[in-house]
């Protein structure tokens, strides 16, 4: 990976850190913290997961 791309994990802001993502980012092009609506098979339906240290 370039020097620019890093591995962050996603985590669900419902059920408080059970379920989790893996994602990358470009922090050149997004440099605040990213929040997608994602499928939590913990909650059973799609939650906002934020990102994490």
């Amino acid at each position: 990976m370039g020097d620019n791309i890093v591995v962050i994990s996603l985590e669900c802001t419902a059920c408080a850190g059970k379920g989790r993502y893996h994602y990358r980012k470009n922090k050149k092009v997004q440099r605040d913290k990213l929040e997608l609506k994602k499928y939590c098979k913990f909650c059973k339906k799609h939650e906002v997961h934020k990102e994490t240290k």
